[in-house]
């Protein structure tokens, strides 16, 4: 409705404020946009394989820094790799990609633990949108207390034996 849409460019201009986290975006008008930008959405991870490798990351962090982790894995990484980021700043949910030309235990030393420890610092979870899975399940420790983990396992046990 036009109220709809009044309320939604009002907030998107306030969004986009000097000081707002948000520097730009852009709104599907109709279906086919819509299309068109999910279609570019989906596609990030499949075109950074296309150079080698992807170590991926599904992390939940504040939005007021979500941008900065991005930035710092950047200079960790330096050369050796592309660190892209990308998430739904609705949930806090940041997808953190680093494209190398080969997956290595050096890349590898340098992007993890610090990953897990600067989402643990702003009091993040290295589990998010995709769930904990089995390359994250021996760092849960990083986003919970050892107790919530033995009652994870025991549900986990109860209904998975």
């Amino acid at each position: 409705s036009e109220h709809d849409t009044e309320k939604l460019n009002s907030f998107l201009e306030n969004m986009l404020g000097t000081d707002s986290l948000v520097q730009d975006g852009t709104i599907a008008t109709n279906t086919k946009e819509f299309k068109d930008i999910w279609y570019l959405r989906e596609g990030i991870t499949e075109a950074l394989g296309k150079a080698g490798a992807v170590y991926k990351y599904d992390l939940s962090v504040p939005i007021n820094v979500m941008y900065d982790l991005v930035e710092d894995v950047r200079k960790r990484i330096g050369d050796k790799g592309r660190v892209v980021g990308y998430g739904h700043v609705g949930d806090s949910n940041l997808h953190l990609n680093i494209s190398v030309k080969q997956y290595s235990k050096e890349v590898l030393d340098i992007i993890e633990p610090y990953v897990y420890d600067w989402t643990k610092n702003v009091k993040g979870s290295i589990s998010a949108e995709h769930g904990l899975g089995l390359m994250k399940r021996n760092h849960l420790h990083y986003s919970k207390p050892d107790e919530a983990i033995k009652y994870m396992k025991q549900l986990k046990k109860m209904f998975d034996p």
